[in-house]
């Protein structure tokens, strides 16, 4: 348990995803020759996400018993979700972020308890990504889901600012992106940005500067949207998240293009 919960502060926390991982296959083993396999499992989880960050795209090599703790345990399937939403994401594949999002959601209020670290950090990461659907398919429930993430987070940055600060002025951003708020979003963005940096949390750093990137691309910004991508690439590749590097990259040359096409504003 103790190894499981090292493995997730230290994600949770930015550290070097190398680093990460290779505690993550230690764990691995270790519950395989003590047979923990439902812990097991949850570690797997994290280590699908260091694969594809990284850029490995190994898949979890679930055994028959491993797949039937995820047939019939909630919280461990639960888990499953949020990763695979968590990468989705992260890698900004739409369709699969809310496939796994949705059922995120519909287990939420049937698993047994979880941290308080990680429960917030489910909250940081489902409540940015309540506003992207928000923003995309104009439904309410979304742009609710979203408010009730960054209310949490809020609360929970009056009691530690060093942890969640950043996390609540990214969720501020992205709500006032969503509410056509330009000036406000500006602010919050980059309060997002320099908590992140001040409070050393890299990867949270990079996660700001790109959907920093984001907002500045609808509104027609270009030199604002490449600095933010490119400040986030930089940040990424600090943190060890070569893969998610190489797809960044990919889409700024594949923005350049069409900028050149005169095919986006």
């Amino acid at each position: 348990i103790n190894m499981l919960a090292l493995n997730a502060s230290s994600f949770f926390a930015g550290a070097n995803l190398q680093r990460i991982q290779g505690q993550c296959d230690n764990t691995i083993q270790l519950c395989e020759e003590r047979y923990q396999l439902i812990f097991m499992v949850r570690a797997q989880q994290v280590q699908f996400s260091l694969s594809k960050l990284i850029g490995t795209g190994e898949e979890p090599k679930y055994s028959s018993e491993g797949r039937d703790i995820l047939a019939s345990n909630s919280s461990a399937l639960r888990s499953y979700h949020y990763q695979t939403a968590y990468v989705s994401f992260i890698f900004r594949s739409y369709d699969d972020t809310i496939e796994n999002i949705e059922k995120y959601f519909a287990l939420q209020e049937n698993t047994w308890g979880i941290l308080f670290l990680a429960q917030a950090v489910h909250a940081f990461h489902t409540g940015l990504i309540s506003f992207w659907v928000a923003r995309k398919s104009k439904e309410q429930r979304w742009y609710q889901r979203g408010n009730q993430s960054k209310l949490a987070l809020r609360s929970w940055a009056e009691s530690s600012q060093w942890t969640f600060e950043n996390k609540w002025y990214l969720l501020e951003a992205e709500e006032s992106f969503c509410n056509n708020d330009v000036e406000s979003a500006k602010t919050y963005y980059e309060k997002a940005v320099t908590s992140a940096k001040l409070h050393k949390f890299v990867h949270e750093e990079a996660l700001a500067h790109e959907l920093a990137a984001y907002f500045y691309l609808e509104l027609g910004a270009r030199e604002q949207t490449l600095e933010h991508f490119m400040l986030a690439h930089e940040k990424y590749l600090e943190w060890g998240a070569l893969g998610k590097c190489d797809s960044l990259l990919k889409f700024v040359e594949f923005m350049k293009k069409l900028w050149h096409e005169g095919a986006m504003s």
